[in-house]
């Protein structure tokens, strides 16, 4: 059941798009404390926390304090206590079962248990926001009355299941050729390649650099022969420049962030001066969704969405503000405070709060302060794409993932879960988020493999390639000035051949899931605390992950490891797949055990009485038979069966009932 409260006048959102009737009594579960701006709840001794989608530390969110802000910072360290996104929606389960959706733009903390260890106090910036309390039989299926509430997941395109390698720093189409004939040389399977800001005229949205990228239509055309798809950025900031046709027409129209005075707001980001588009205006948003035309028209069917939290390096105000102060530091003995001052001076000019109080939104005839609904923007840059596309290509699913986002924007595009480094525990952190990135509606969602910052290594890129396999979005994207890590790169170049030929083998069986989640409103990752509920053991398992129905991850994601403990919470089937091509099976008891995993075998386990389809190796995801498949199987009992979705990928008949079908055996062999 699902309650609705409202505190205040809301701002609309459109996080929910048919909104219940708001009640009347007192909110459930929680000591409301309207000058505060809290609400309150005691925790019992063993009550564990969900959810949070986007967020930093474990999955059971106990034990810290988060903010719903999105940011762009790279560095994401546990002390930090928000992301590039807003998924204000968890769940509390223990002595209570409830989940809690507040919607609520600007920005919100979650303290769970970090002031108190027993208290989860939710503190608004004001006092305008709607609460929703959903109440169920169990976790999942508060989950799945969210998810209905909030609407169906953005269904992506058949070939964005492929690889894909990006970096900053594809300067050319010789750059991108490159890396195209290396992989297909080596047969190592590929499906699209991703263009940074690179590809654009000085930085410039819309735009191609015509030295480098010189006749972009017939490098489209060339790259799909060889079954690439090109995928551009596209950044939230509109460089100010005369003559530049985006920028004359935005600042005619009025289409961008004003400051209080009524004068565009000019902050600087990858161009320099820039402009952000109003993208919470209507009549702005439908005017920067209709420019992805410029890209679309020149046979591009992706994109991805950047620097849309949004990202600012600094305000002609602040720049200037900071370069006074500076002035007087001219000549002086600096101890250790005014030293400390003088470099904070500099660092905190990108993204400072003050920066977002100083423009204002046009919401269709109401002025708002950014701040109010700072977590939009990201969201609603992706709005307008998706929009755009269904006007523009309306039987045609075109890729759309985002860096920043806000519950509701999983209905337009995924995300990736922006600019990470080239940690190990980074790579923990992305097996961490995926379940409460389910919670929230973002299934098209992966890390950048083998770390965006900082220099990756073959065993980490290996490592981490082998749980992405696993994952929808599944790049290789890595920083310019770091280590280049296109796998071509490193020595074991068969064990690599062999990894991301496995997704490929997968693909079936992972389309299938993700789309039968979609559809249904279902988690296609989920922490072992959700199917065994009453298993004291699962509860604490925060490193191995179920998938769908049939399968559990237990991922390598410690340097230097040949092995890791594991717990089965039943019997299981251990799936090993060796580099030399061969496939070992092992059945295994419940309990807790350790497992020898080499650097390059790929293992899984399945769960009893199930099976999962298996494709024929393949290049690309074109070249996939999906027709002859293989059942890998696990019958304990009479019969193992599958529930199998298939359609073709790109138009969107989705519901139509002759795509699933059931594959079953009644043997083992």
């Amino acid at each position: 059941m699902i309650s609705r409260y409202t505190y205040g006048s809301c701002i609309e959102t459109g996080a929910v798009p048919e909104k219940p009737e708001i009640e009347a009594g007192a909110l459930p579960f929680f000591v409301v404390d309207e000058e505060q701006m809290t609400l309150t709840y005691r925790m019992a001794e063993h009550d564990r926390v969900y959810g949070l989608g986007e967020n930093l530390r474990g999955i059971n969110k106990r034990g810290w304090i988060y903010e719903s802000k999105c940011t762009d910072d790279p560095n994401h360290m546990e002390e930090k206590r928000s992301l590039y996104a807003a998924h204000n929606f968890f769940v509390v389960d223990g002595s209570e079962t409830f989940g809690v959706f507040v919607d609520y733009p600007g920005i919100v903390s979650f303290d769970i248990g970090y002031t108190k260890m027993e208290e989860l106090k939710i503190q608004a910036s004001d006092w305008n926001l709607d609460v929703y309390v959903i109440t169920g039989m169990d976790v999942k299926d508060i989950v799945k009355q969210f998810r209905k509430m909030i609407g169906r997941s953005y269904i992506p395109p058949l070939w964005a299941f492929g690889y894909g390698q990006s970096r900053w720093g594809y300067r050319s189409e010789d750059d991108v050729r490159e890396v195209v004939k290396a992989y297909r040389d080596l047969q190592i399977p590929l499906d699209s390649v991703y263009l940074d800001i690179d590809y654009m005229e000085r930085y410039k949205d819309f735009t191609l650099n015509q030295e480098t990228f010189p006749d972009f239509p017939d490098f489209v055309e060339e790259m799909k022969k060889e079954n690439i798809h090109l995928v551009p950025i596209i950044d939230a900031g509109v460089k100010e420049e005369k003559g530049y046709p985006v920028y004359e027409e935005g600042i005619e129209k009025g289409y961008f962030c004003k400051k209080e005075d009524g004068t565009p707001f000019v902050a600087a980001v990858w161009p320099g001066r820039a402009l952000f588009p109003d993208m919470l205006n209507t009549e702005a948003r439908n005017w920067f969704g209709d420019q992805y035309r410029f890209l679309l028209d020149q046979g591009i069917e992706g994109f991805w969405n950047d620097m849309n939290e949004p990202s600012i390096f600094y305000t002609e105000d602040s720049l200037k503000a900071v370069m006074e102060k500076i002035d007087t530091y001219k000549g002086k003995n600096l101890d250790l405070d005014s030293f400390s001052e003088f470099q904070g001076l500099v660092g905190g000019l990108s993204n400072n709060p003050e920066d977002y109080k100083a423009f204002y939104h046009d919401m269709d005839g109401v002025r708002v302060r950014h701040d109010r609904v700072h977590n939009l923007f990201g969201y609603n840059m992706t709005k307008a794409a998706g929009e755009a596309f269904e006007r523009l290509e309306p039987d045609k699913r075109i890729l759309m993932f985002s860096r920043s986002s806000y519950i509701g924007m999983h209905r337009y595009g995924g995300i990736w879960q922006g600019d990470n480094k080239s940690w190990w525990f980074h790579l923990l952190l992305n097996i961490k988020m995926m379940p409460s990135l389910n919670m929230c509606g973002f299934l098209y969602t992966g890390a950048d493999l083998g770390g965006f910052g900082a220099d990756t290594t073959e065993e980490l890129l290996m490592r981490w390639l082998e749980f992405g396999i696993f994952t929808p979005l599944m790049r290789n994207h890595s920083a310019a000035g770091t280590r280049e890590q296109e796998v071509y790169r490193f020595g074991n170049t068969a064990g690599f051949r062999h990894v991301i030929g496995l997704r490929y083998r997968l693909i079936p069986y992972l389309y299938s899931e993700y789309m039968k989640a979609a559809l249904r409103g279902e988690m296609m990752f989920r922490p072992l605390a959700f199917d065994y509920p009453d298993d004291k053991y699962a509860a604490q398992v925060e490193d191995q992950l179920l998938l769908g129905n049939e399968l559990m991850l237990a991922p390598v994601y410690e340097q230097n490891a040949r092995g890791r403990y594991v717990y089965l919470p039943e019997t299981m089937k251990m799936v090993r797949f060796k580099e030399d091509g061969t496939m070992e099976t092992e059945i295994r008891p419940a309990g807790h055990q350790y497992i020898d995993v080499e650097l390059t075998d790929v293992v899984f386990f399945m769960r009893p009485d199930t099976l999962i389809p298996l494709a024929k190796p393949a290049q690309c995801t074109q070249d996939i038979d999906f027709e002859h498949l293989e059942l890998l199987k696990f019958v304990q009992n009479e019969m193992a069966s599958y529930e199998y979705y298939h359609d073709d990928g790109y138009s969107k008949d989705y519901e139509n009932p002759e795509h699933l079908s059931l594959l079953f055996s009644t043997t083992e062999e």
